[in-house]
């Protein structure tokens, strides 16, 4: 689920906030510069512009998100795959009429190529057998300069395919932003789960997937609190929160934006909302999101991080 990959600075765009100014005092804690003294201002813009650059170079890398051309979703048996309009699976203008079959039984995939066809796996020549569904770079397939590999999810087996002269990564023009504000970085307090559990979260594909979460982070906005639950990625990683607001509706990404927190140090965490970011899916109709779930869609407008991407 973790999402970032990312162009330069200059194609950033940090907007002007179109509503009501950030809370000026986030009751519960101080804002950053307050609490960390060496995060002043400046630097706390100066640290969150640089986070963004790696942000957009990742996303608009030659593999990042914004290269995303496919999705398919293999059925069991035989998925035929080409640019001719007799396969089950149509890949773009330019590819062979008829690469080969996907053939699927259960969780087992193999692939059969059409004679003359030459394809990769890992980037080594590959003449067809089993393919692997670890989304590792070991059992990436390459046409030329397609990139497609098998993506399970849940009981469903998708096949992910890239381009790095997508149109999407060709014409990304930056992602418009509110100001940077150390009133949106609050420290709040960590409850730590008393057993461990699992949290819901929905997906865009209208499943839902039980993921670890250690506890709940809880802060406050002008007097009001608020609760939002993460989930774990890793056992040592940071904790991912996927999450929505009242901005949702107008600003920003419709289906919520996600953060990532690091781990409680004495029961305390800072939440920096100014690194809120939107999901794959607000810039590519073939990715597939993770949802807030409905315990981490805030009555509030966070009005810090990333805005809406075009018409998304």
């Amino acid at each position: 689920m973790r999402i970032a990959r990312l162009l330069t600075l200059s194609a950033v765009t940090f907007a002007t906030p179109a509503v009501t100014a950030p809370p000026a005092k986030p009751s519960m804690t101080k804002p950053a510069e307050t609490t960390s003294p060496e995060k002043t201002p400046s630097s706390l813009e100066a640290e969150t512009r640089a986070w963004h650059q790696k942000r957009v170079a990742n996303l608009t890398a030659e593999d990042g998100w914004l290269s995303l051309v496919g999705l398919h979703w293999l059925e069991e048996g035989d998925n035929r795959l080409g640019s001719a309009e007799d396969n089950d699976f149509i890949f773009p203008a330019g590819t062979p009429a008829h690469i080969g079959t996907l053939t699927r039984k259960g969780t087992q995939v193999t692939f059969t190529l059409q004679p003359g066809v030459t394809v990769t796996r890992g980037g080594q020549p590959f003449s067809g057998g089993a393919v692997g569904t670890s989304e590792s770079p070991a059992d990436i397939l390459g046409l030329g300069p397609l990139r497609f590999y098998l993506i399970p999810r849940g009981d469903k087996m998708g096949l992910r395919v890239k381009n790095p002269e997508a149109p999407a990564r060709k014409q990304f023009h930056g992602i418009p932003t509110w100001p940077v504000s150390a009133a949106w970085r609050i420290e709040g307090r960590f409850e730590p789960a008393a057993s461990p559990r699992k949290l819901a979260v929905p997906t865009v594909l209208g499943t839902v997937e039980d993921m670890n979460s250690p506890g709940t982070l809880v802060f406050q906005v002008n007097g009001q609190e608020y609760r939002l639950d993460p989930v774990l990625e890793s056992d040592s990683g940071p904790f991912f929160v996927i999450f929505g607001d009242l901005t949702n509706r107008t600003e920003s990404y419709g289906a919520g934006r996600f953060l990532y927190v690091d781990p409680p140090k004495d029961g305390r965490v800072v939440l920096d909302f100014n690194r809120a970011y939107n999901p794959p899916c607000a810039f590519s109709p073939y990715a597939t999101c993770p949802l807030p779930p409905s315990r981490n869609r805030l009555k509030l407008s966070v009005e810090a991080g990333e805005k809406r991407y075009g018409d998304h």
